[in-house]
Order: structure tokens, then C-alpha cells, then sequence
């Protein structure tokens, strides 16, 4: 009789304590000079400060298409009542609609243009897939944040990611403000994978699609990697675009304006890089969360 290896966790998390561990994979995964849409320049301020701004990814004529169409979406009651939309607790609005370049075909137009897919080829050095995409809604008046957290921390302990070989982009569909919840980055986080203490409760996902709980960084460890790194706020105009590595130190406040802010985020994770068995929970989060087809983006 023989047993499986044992496999080796880079990154443990969700264990007694909180845990600093230092990066053990590459940020930037191509080749110097790798051909691709991102400046030299650019993909070293990648590398430095684990995100990258784009100005303009897409049109503003694109801008009011892919806006009618959230709109289409969320309006939808069959959308609305599929396990893959979140609503909103308060005001019952729908908050996200995962999955969506699998319903929608201009989304999935959009997760194939090269302005996109070639930036997320350029900086994970490899074919990829779509590990998450959704669109997200922050209406006025009240919509919720979402509390300071790592990305890859979810998808490694959660979904099984390995390795940190994966990055998201956020296009922004609505203009954003410096007072309508925008996104908030700690630049130069990226290099030190925090884990996080407590166990990870059956269907966390459920509850944590609304509100982070588990995989939520103490306030001491917070503080620390502010005062390291600084807060960055990000605003720009509908069509603007922010490239962000998957272990970056992010969140977002409440928007109390009467500004709304949406945008649609897509994760693409390297061929090379897919899910195993989750690292510290019980069970994979449903696919449509933490995909499990593997398909390259072509």
C-alpha cells in the first residue's frame, strides 16, 4: 500500500495565529522584453507596487454598451434569482452577478480582446483562464465596502490555488470618485502573503460574498502594513482600467453618495497555476466562484 505525498503548502493560513510569510513566487512571470501591450515601464511599476492603471482600456462609446447590458442583467429576475447574483442586505438591490462572461456574450467578448486577455498573458507569462469574473454594483445612497483583505488568501485557502500566479483587472463602467467607494490598494503589499487566523466555517462563501469574516487580517496587522506601505485611492473616469496582483492588500467603503459605482472584474490565472484541493477548508467554493474549468482564453 502506498500514500500520496504530501504536498507543500507555500503559504499556510487560517491556522491558531496570523502568520507573515514573504513572497515565494515572481510578479511579473514573462520573459524581459516578452512582446505584449504593456510598457516596460509600466510592467516594472507592476512588479514595485502590484498594480498598473490604465487610462483608457476601453471606449466610451464600449463604456455605454457594457453599462446598458449590467443594466439588462441585473434587471433580469431569472439573474436576479440564480445562486450566481449577491444581494445587497439592506436595501435588497442585487450587489454582484458572478460568472457573467458565461451569461453574457459581451462580456465574454470583452474577457477574449486582447486589450485584456493580452495584459494578464503579458504579466503571468502563460495562456490563461477565467478563475472568477463578475460585475459589481455599488448603487447610491448606502451601498457596503468590503473590509481589507488579500485576494489570493481566499483563493488559495478556499479554492486551491497554489501558487500566487494570478491577477485581476477591474474596468470601471461608472466614473469613480474619491468619495463613491473606491478601490483602495496598499502598494508594495503584494510581497508578503498574511495569513489569517481562524478556521474556515462550512459555506463560508455564502456569507462572506456579502461581508468578509473569514480571511479577514487583525486591525494590528492592518495598521502595520499601512504604515510599511501607504493606502492608494483609485479614481478615473468610465473605461478606465486597474491591474491588480493577486495578493495585494485591497478593500473598498461604503459609497454614501448618490454617485453609483460599477465596474466589471475579471481574474485570470495561469494554465500552469490551477486549482488543487482547497489549502484550509473544507471544501472547494462552487465553480462559479473558483472555476474549475481550466479552458484557456482564446
Amino acid at each position: 500500500m502506498t500514500t500520496a505525498p504530501a504536498r507543500t503548502d507555500l503559504y499556510p493560513t487560517r491556522g491558531a495565529s496570523e502568520v507573515l510569510t514573504p513572497r515565494k513566487d515572481p510578479v511579473v512571470w514573462s520573459a524581459p522584453g516578452a512582446p505584449g501591450p504593456i510598457a516596460t515601464a509600466d510592467l516594472m511599476g507592476f512588479e514595485r507596487d502590484g498594480f498598473l492603471t490604465v487610462d483608457q482600456l476601453i471606449r466610451d462609446d464600449e463604456v455605454a454598451v457594457y453599462r446598458s447590458e449590467l443594466e439588462r442583467l441585473i434587471s433580469d429576475p431569472a439573474v436576479r434569482a440564480d445562486e450566481r447574483s449577491i444581494i445587497e442586505p439592506k436595501s435588497q438591490d442585487v450587489r454582484s452577478v458572478f460568472e457573467v462572461h458565461k451569461l453574457s456574450e459581451l462580456f465574454a467578448a470583452l474577457v477574449r480582446d486582447e486589450r485584456v486577455v493580452g495584459r494578464a498573458r503579458q504579466i503571468l507569462g502563460s495562456d490563461v483562464y477565467v478563475h472568477q469574473s463578475r460585475i459589481n454594483v455599488k448603487p447610491g445612497f448606502g451601498a457596503s465596502g468590503f473590509y481589507w483583505h488579500s485576494d489570493f488568501e481566499t483563493w488559495h485557502a478556499e479554492d486551491g490555488l497554489p501558487n500566487m500566479r494570478t491577477v485581476s483587472v477591474s474596468i470601471a463602467l461608472t466614473e469613480n470618485f474619491d468619495t463613491n467607494g473606491g478601490l483602495m490598494i496598499m502598494p508594495g503589499s503584494h510581497r508578503t502573503f498574511l495569513g489569517c487566523a481562524g478556521e474556515t466555517p462550512k459555506d463560508n462563501y455564502k456569507k462572506s460574498l456579502q461581508m468578509q469574516d473569514a480571511g479577514t487580517p487583525s486591525d494590528e496587522a492592518l495598521t502595520r502594513f499601512a504604515d510599511d506601505h501607504g493606502i492608494r485611492l483609485f479614481t478615473g473616469r468610465a473605461g478606465s482600467a486597474t491591474w491588480f496582483d493577486c495578493n495585494c492588500m485591497h478593500g473598498s467603503g461604503d459609497n454614501i453618495t448618490p454617485y453609483p459605482r460599477s465596474n466589471v472584474f475579471i481574474v485570470f490565472n495561469s494554465v500552469e497555476n490551477t486549482a488543487v484541493e482547497p489549502f484550509a477548508a473544507p471544501v472547494p467554493r462552487p465553480d462559479f466562484i473558483g472555476a474549475r474549468d481550466f479552458t484557456p482564453v482564446r
